[in-house]
């Protein structure tokens, strides 16, 4: 059952269209991240989803029901801002609670709810505490709990991650997670950061300049990129991209700043055509295998986090970065061989950087 439908929606403010015939259908009980640079429309598509924003035109419901005329408390959508919006006056209790004490709800219900909302997300002992005795994290689930009170349709996340410090975003990223499958609720999650994306969402819109560009699972997304925005925005460290011509045969990759280097994909392609060849980082290995591609690069810096090994080398003036889960021992300045397996090189056309298939 569809719980959102998003129907050619647009957004203008003036003469700038900031939502460009947005589509999206998201089913009950999924969570769905929002991802894109800053300026992409996210946060409007989010904003425009409460209600804090008005459409220009088309459709958008909640469970059936058109609410493009809605105010936002008819709308029955919860929000957790990344500035947490805390009253810094009232104690945890009062702030989880304001919502249904403005709409008077019975105090036994307001109690229960509060008491529910404080266990589910380990806040029974803070109850009597103003925000300013709080750490960041413990705000942000004060600023939860006050959505969760609300029993709504919809929860709306924008950014809430963004103002804490990495190892509790970390932390964060799992308890909301763990929250969002306890409830059973329908999220939607905005956030540039496509890891939290990548291991939250069941389901990815990736926004550029108020389009958007994919949409689909994470790993749909990783493993068939639609175009090189995608596939540079989903993945970490990005995608590496070097310009290839084909060969007039149609079976080789040329590089085309070393003509002396070639990749022999195996397959049929355009001869002479021009393309940028993606190289994902942890695809690029030091020890090949049968029918591995092999690359010819210098390498110009390594970084080391104990765990993973960064590599940064050039080849055919193109800096290109390789990730390994050991310590591969190369050094400055030395020249060494990458290996890919052809199933890994993405193809993209030099002009419109659409995905070759």
């Amino acid at each position: 059952m569809l719980q959102i439908e998003i129907d050619h929606l647009n957004k203008h403010y003036g003469g700038f269209h900031a939502l460009k015939d947005i589509n999206i259908a998201i089913e009950q009980g999924a969570f769905v991240a929002l991802v894109g640079p800053s300026g992409c429309g996210k946060s409007t598509l989010l904003r425009t989803l409460a209600g804090l924003e008005k459409t220009s035109s088309g459709d958008l419901r909640i469970a059936g029901e058109s609410v493009v005329n809605k105010p936002p408390r008819e709308r029955d959508v919860a929000m957790v801002f990344q500035s947490y919006a805390l009253y810094p006056h009232m104690d945890v209790e009062h702030n989880m609670n304001y919502s249904m004490r403005l709409k008077r709800r019975p105090k036994q219900e307001i109690a229960d709810r509060t008491r529910v909302a404080a266990e589910t997300l380990g806040l029974g002992a803070l109850l009597d505490r103003l925000p300013k005795a709080l750490s960041g994290g413990q705000r942000q689930r004060v600023a939860m709990g006050r959505a969760i009170v609300r029993n709504p349709k919809v929860f709306l996340f924008d950014e809430p991650l963004s103002n804490l410090d990495a190892a509790l975003r970390v932390h964060m990223r799992s308890e909301i997670r763990k929250l969002h499958e306890r409830l059973k609720a329908t999220s939607v999650y905005v956030t540039h950061d496509q890891v939290e994306a990548m291991t939250m969402a069941d389901h990815i819109v990736v926004m550029r300049a108020g389009v958007i560009e994919q949409q689909g699972s994470p790993l749909e997304l990783y493993d068939r990129p639609t175009n090189k925005f995608v596939a540079g925005f989903i993945g970490s460290p990005a995608m590496n991209f070097v310009p290839v011509t084909v060969s007039p045969e149609g079976g080789r990759l040329v590089l085309e700043k070393d003509p002396s280097q070639s990749l022999p994909l195996g397959r049929k392609l355009v001869p002479d055509a021009r393309l940028l060849a993606g190289l994902r980082p942890e695809h690029l290995a030091f020890l090949g295998g049968p029918g591995d591609l092999a690359i010819k690069v210098i390498v110009e810096a390594v970084e080391s986090t104990g765990s993973m090994t960064f590599v940064t080398a050039s080849v055919a003036s193109q800096q290109v970065v390789a990730a390994h889960s050991g310590r591969p021992g190369v050094g400055r300045d030395s020249e060494i061989i990458l290996y890919i397996s052809p199933n890994n090189v993405h193809l993209f056309d030099a002009e419109t950087e659409r995905a070759i298939r």
